[in-house]
């Protein structure tokens, strides 16, 4: 049995301590908005965070999440720094098909939790482990910096 908190609740699983976190995610607890990309921990599609560290949920086997913390995308969706997160990549058209961007969200916050204030090149570092094919980075980038100024103070 290993036991965890998933977005706030204690959870407990009888998977394979071998089961990739972002499976058990996906396929037992129905959180869909963390994505398979690669599966090789290289495009961020499957990020969430493990002890608020941000973490690519497709190399975590869950052996080693007991007792950790978890948070997912639908973990921060109510909070504040998700909606000002969404409305800026809204406003500068940083998203497209989508299918990156619960990754991107989770990068960003992180970033964001870490440096309030980022230079531009210290936003393309931070998205660095995170790939976009649809909307490309100038606009991502645009979306970070603007919720680092909408949000100033609750990063």
């Amino acid at each position: 049995m290993i036991k965890f908190t998933l977005n706030g609740k204690t959870e407990e699983t009888n998977a394979p301590a071998t089961t990739r976190l972002l499976d058990l995610l996906r396929d037992d607890f129905e959180l869909i908005g963390t994505k398979e990309g690669c599966g090789e921990g290289e495009c961020g599609a499957c990020s969430v965070f493990v002890n608020n560290l941000l973490q690519n949920s497709c190399l975590i086997p869950i052996g080693s999440i007991a007792g950790a913390e978890i948070q997912t995308i639908e973990g921060i969706l109510e909070t504040k720094k998700f909606k000002i997160l969404d409305e800026s990549y809204s406003d500068a058209g940083g998203v497209q098909c989508g299918y990156c961007i619960p990754g991107m969200i989770m990068a960003s916050a992180a970033l964001l939790s870490k440096n309030p204030h980022p230079s531009k090149a210290e936003i393309r570092e931070g998205i660095s482990g995170n790939l976009c094919r649809c909307t490309g980075y100038n606009m991502i980038v645009d979306a970070i910096n603007q919720a680092a100024k909408k949000g100033d103070g609750i990063w």
